[in-house]
């Protein structure tokens, strides 16, 4: 990882499926967003949803079909339209280049403190799972809401966390499809997430939760 901020650090490469396409504008500036498909060695693919400026598009251009490399952090908001997933997570972008040769990469290191309690499970295949909600601070006195999820022994470590334990994880950023039954049909959703690699329990410190995504 290369950013000097160093709460929220993402790095990603991988193929671009299609051409920007126009998210808001904020502050003066136009954000729009553009998938990037992110092979795991498993061979499942990631969809991961990209948020990037005009600005920086100006200076890198997006193609569909190109290889790029995307550096940058997990962002949350609440999406209050009351149409599809209420926490809504995106990557922001803040530099983009030309993937490098090899394997695509996913790599997500983020610090922050546990503002729900863990849930600890086992999935239909037995496997032991523990989901999580990590708080980030962002660089200007706001905060991101990142749902994540350990596996095996670390799930069992993690599910005896508490809220407030401040963590830093690492792992990857990955998508997820599942089926949803409404009134009269059955939809399918994508859901993202923190699939965890390693957990560190870090020493307290002072950490003010803000207004980026609350999931309460």
């Amino acid at each position: 990882m290369r950013m000097e901020w160093n709460e929220n650090q993402a790095l990603f490469s991988g193929l671009v499926l299609s051409e920007p396409v126009f998210s808001h504008e904020n502050h003066g500036e136009d954000y729009f967003r553009f998938p990037l498909q992110v092979e795991r060695l498993s061979g499942v693919e990631d969809v991961l949803p990209v948020l990037v400026s005009r600005t920086l598009l100006e200076q890198f251009p997006v193609l569909a079909g190109e290889q790029m490399e995307v550096e940058g952090e997990i962002r949350s908001f609440n999406n209050r339209s009351g149409v599809g997933a209420r926490l809504v997570l995106t990557v922001f972008a803040r530099s983009l280049g030309p993937a490098p040769e090899g394997a695509d990469r996913n790599e997500v290191s983020i610090t922050g403190v546990i503002c729900k309690l863990p849930v600890y499970r086992h999935t239909p295949m037995g496997r032991e799972i523990t989901d999580l909600t990590v708080a980030v601070n962002r660089r200007y006195g706001r905060s991101d809401y990142l749902p994540c999820i350990t596996w095996g022994g670390l799930a069992r470590t993690a599910a005896e966390l508490q809220v407030g334990d401040r963590l830093q994880l690492q792992g990857r950023f990955q998508s997820r499809n599942y089926t949803k039954v409404l009134e009269d049909r059955v939809v399918t959703k994508t859901a993202y997430e923190v699939s965890a690699m390693s957990l560190e329990v870090l020493p307290q410190r002072e950490f003010s939760l803000t207004t980026a995504g609350n999931p309460g």
